[in-house]
């Protein structure tokens, strides 16, 4: 019997820088709670992610770099209009400030 290979995911070829965090979009809900299925028109883009990569922090007054509050692999929730949507090898990611973050799901 063939073993299977676990596939791994990669590792986008794309690191922050300063006060960036890269995050990947959760996928859409496909049904609401009440059971109804929604087209692809009617899908909300999500506004939650999972952080993949962090900056190096943001630059303070006195040359020092400011730690990140969030980590990678943390589920978070941002603002709708904060950050930049960005296509590196096929995949979908959004770079965004750190501040554009509201909160950490736990």
């Amino acid at each position: 019997m063939a073993k299977k290979k676990k596939t791994a995911k990669k590792q986008p070829k794309i690191r922050p820088l300063g006060e960036k965090v890269l995050i990947k979009r959760l996928e859409a809900e496909e049904m609401t709670r009440g059971g109804i299925v929604l087209p692809d028109s009617a899908k909300e883009k999500p506004r939650r992610g999972t952080v993949l990569s962090v900056g190096d922090g943001k630059v303070l007054d006195d040359g020092t770099r400011a730690d990140f509050q969030v980590k990678t692999g943390d589920v978070v929730l941002f603002s709708s209009y904060g950050g930049t949507e960005i296509k590196v090898d096929g995949e979908e990611y959004m770079l965004m400030d750190e501040s554009d973050i509201l909160a950490i799901l736990t």
